[in-house]
Order: C-alpha cells, then structure tokens, then sequence
C-alpha cells in the first residue's frame, strides 16, 4: 500500500513538474492512470500542504499564458472554469493581471488582419466575430476595429 502511495504521489510531482496544474486537471489526470478516488484526495491535500498545488497561482499562472495569444476575459474565465477554477478566483486572477483588454484586442485584429482600417461592412463583422470569440466584450471590439479618428 504504502508502495502505492509514493507511485501516486510521484505520478502527480512528475505532472507538476511540466507545468502548474488545478486541483480538477490534477484529480482528473490521476483518475485515468487507475488510482483510487480515496489515494488521489489524500495526494491532492498534501500537494495543497506543501504548496505544490494551488489553484490561485495555477489561474494567474493561466491568464499569464492566455494574455500571450491575447484572449479576451471573458473566453480566460470560461477556460479557467472548465479547469475547475472557481468564477470568483478566476475574476480575480483576470483583474490581477492589468492587462489593458482595449490593446490586446487591437494588437489581436492587426495581427490578424492588418492595421488598415476596413469600411467593408463584412469583413468588418468577420473580424468582430473573430474577436468575439476570443473573448473580447464590444467596447473593446469597437475599439480595435474602428478607425482612430471614429474612436
């Protein structure tokens, strides 16, 4: 049993080891190796004690990564979620990162479409989609396909 315990506990350093886990991914991955429910929360509060394992710095850890892409807050938080990040841990960890959402969502268009400007009705609301779905809201939309004197 005790055998056991150490190959669990070092399965889930190992994971650690390639990046920060939450608590839900880590419980998950363990889960489909075969261990049991019982071993794998014992496993979980250890890493907790040893601070190993902590979703607070997992999700700024994540909005760090997801900045990079840039993703907008709202898509970050659904992502975080999904990971078992609680909404308000997630909120906060987004608001901690100061990012300014306005630039990111204009680096994104320019990046992806050019800086040009483009008055084609269409191509306008295909760009809007695009960072729609990257999770930016309509201000910041509206901001980074405007021309800068409409804006």
């Amino acid at each position: 049993m005790k055998e056991h315990q150490t190959s669990i506990f070092d399965q889930a350093m190992s994971l650690l080891s390639h990046r920060e886990h939450s608590k839900k991914e880590l419980t998950t991955k363990l889960k489909l190796r075969g261990h049991e429910e019982e071993e794998i929360e014992t496993t979980i509060e250890r890493l907790e004690e040893m601070n190993y394992l902590n979703d607070t710095r997992f999700a700024e850890v994540f909005v760090r990564s997801r900045l990079n892409k840039p993703l907008g807050a709202s898509r970050i938080q659904q992502e975080l979620i999904q990971k078992g990040i609680h909404s308000e841990l997630a909120k906060k960890a987004i608001s901690n990162s100061n990012a300014d959402w306005f630039e990111l969502a204009k680096q994104l268009k320019e990046r992806r479409f050019g800086e040009e400007y483009c008055t084609d009705y269409k191509e306008r609301a295909k760009q809007s989609r695009y960072l729609q779905y990257r999770g930016f809201d309509f201000e910041q939309i509206k901001y980074a396909t405007s021309s800068k004197e409409s804006y």
